[in-house]
């Protein structure tokens, strides 16, 4: 018995987040219907992160064991992307340790946002942009950004019932203009909570707007009050790119 870790992309529109459930459909729930046709067996699946309704990854990892020790690492690759539905592609597929488990061993998680902020709607990318038609305040933005970085209590940056420790490390926040009407925002940090970068986009949505001072920010952090800080930004603008071990 081995165990592989898959990169895996995937289009998240039609999905109801990576965590199986039963009534939904999700990105584990493929995953693993795909895996039992291959090997006639259930076989469960451990990602190195949950993605939300609607967010994308690009470079998620997800582990599982081969039942079938005469596959070839490259045959399960093949296998798994003829029968997995075409919004979800295995870009890698390595042989890692029996022990290996992505979520715990994840050292840092990336995660890039793109806002569109052309003043006419782009229908070809209403699925994979955050489209806000306003001018933004780029030095402005990186100001703020610098509020987000190093370890702190960011329970004013989480959405529900999250139980877990508020206390997280983001060790850099990146926004780059991409294009004239394109802005990209790279979060990169130990793990996360629940929604967490989309309400961190969300608040420097606001100060790119010139609605909040950058100084704003870090107010919002020391007052660990969710309803201190604004709505989240949207689902489809969120990619998992990359995790590192």
């Amino acid at each position: 018995m081995r165990m592989v870790a898959a990169t895996v992309a995937y289009d998240g529109t039609d999905f109801y987040g990576y965590q199986g459930q039963r009534t939904f459909r999700t990105v584990q729930g493929d995953f693993e219907n795909a895996l039992e046709k291959i090997f006639k067996e259930k076989v469960i699946c451990h990602g190195s992160g949950r993605t939300d309704t609607g967010v994308h990854a690009y470079g998620q990892v997800i582990a599982f064991k081969v039942p079938n020790d005469r596959m070839t690492v490259q045959n399960v690759k093949d296998a798994l992307n003829s029968v997995l539905p075409n919004d979800i592609y295995i870009r890698e597929l390595k042989e890692v340790s029996l022990k290996f488990n992505p979520r715990f061993m994840a050292k840092k998680r990336i995660y890039h946002y793109y806002i569109y902020t052309g003043k006419q709607p782009n229908i070809f990318m209403r699925n994979r942009v955050w489209w806000f038609p306003y001018d933004l305040d780029i030095e402005k933005m990186r100001e703020a950004a610098k509020h987000f970085e190093g370890e702190k209590d960011f329970s004013s940056f989480k959405t529900g019932n999250d139980e877990r420790n508020p206390i997280r490390e983001i060790k850099r926040v990146r926004i780059i203009r991409t294009s004239k009407d394109m802005i990209l925002i790279r979060v990169e940090g130990t793990s996360f909570l629940k929604r967490m970068v989309r309400n961190i986009v969300g608040s420097l949505a606001k100060v790119g707007t010139n609605t909040w001072e950058p100084q704003r920010i870090k107010e919002i952090i020391e007052a660990k009050d969710r309803s201190k800080a604004p709505a989240s930004a949207p689902p489809e603008g969120l990619y998992f790119y990359r995790v590192m071990f």
